[in-house]
């Protein structure tokens, strides 16, 4: 396919228009026009992109690519040697950081709440594309079992902050760095909530609100959209897709 095809058949299924974004979503940095081998994994690191080269891929497409707002604009150390490395070898990068989150089937959030069991039943926001979404666990459970379960699936023990008694039923959940989501869940009476990473403030926000809280890791947390987007254009279009994980203990 070619490279603006393919970024058009990205497009489509991601629909990057409906959110706005701290990044550009689609083509990042441009490559061969024909793409048939695309690697796929959560941060166009270096590590990645050795790995993409290694594998000959035409492509990288990630969750977490470049030239995010606030971030240093010249192309020196580190930036230089990841586009280098991605120029001299004719790769293109795409990347779809928020509109990967939210899609309702393969995106962060959806691919989450299905392996942990979470019934998703709406936006956590009282907006359209919310980043955060609410829902019910299939069996209710106990703080503990529920971090156990995140353990188990995640091959990740969460950060916790246990505070009630009774069983979880409701959750709400953010994948990556949502944890600011944990004060419009709890002021909506939800249970718990489920998120990557945790700041100072969080602690105190679950202990003070009863609400239990749960950080799984950034990364940990955001495996799975992507892989999920790499096995559609695996089966539905044909594409030789390698999911790469590099490991990355936030």
């Amino acid at each position: 396919m070619q490279r603006q095809e393919f970024n058009q058949l990205l497009n489509d299924i991601l629909k990057p228009h409906n959110i706005k974004d701290f990044c550009p979503n689609g083509l990042q940095v441009e490559g061969k026009n024909e793409i048939k081998k695309i690697v796929t994994g959560v941060t166009a690191s270096q590590a990645l992109i050795d790995a993409a080269i290694d594998e000959q891929a035409d492509a990288i497409l990630v969750h977490h690519g470049y030239f995010w707002k606030g971030e240093s604009q010249p192309i020196t150390g580190m930036k230089k040697r990841r586009i280098g490395a991605l120029l001299a070898n004719d790769i293109n990068l795409f990347a779809y950081h928020l509109p990967l989150d939210i899609h309702p089937e393969i995106g962060n959030n959806a691919q989450l709440a299905k392996l942990l069991d979470i019934e998703i039943q709406e936006g956590l926001e009282p907006v359209a594309n919310s980043v955060a979404v609410k829902g019910r666990l299939k069996t209710a459970l106990s703080g503990d079992e529920f971090a156990s379960k995140i353990a188990k699936v995640l091959n990740r023990a969460p950060l916790t902050s246990l505070v009630r008694s009774s069983k979880i039923q409701t959750i709400a959940l953010c994948t990556g760095g949502g944890q600011g989501y944990i004060d419009l869940a709890a002021e909506q009476g939800i249970d718990a909530y489920l998120t990557g990473e945790a700041s100072e403030q969080t602690i105190h926000s679950s202990r003070e609100q009863n609400i239990d809280f749960f950080a799984a890791g950034h990364h940990a947390t955001e495996r799975y959209g992507i892989k999920a987007l790499g096995e559609l254009l695996a089966l539905e279009y044909g594409f030789e897709v390698s999911f790469i994980d590099i490991d990355n203990p936030v």
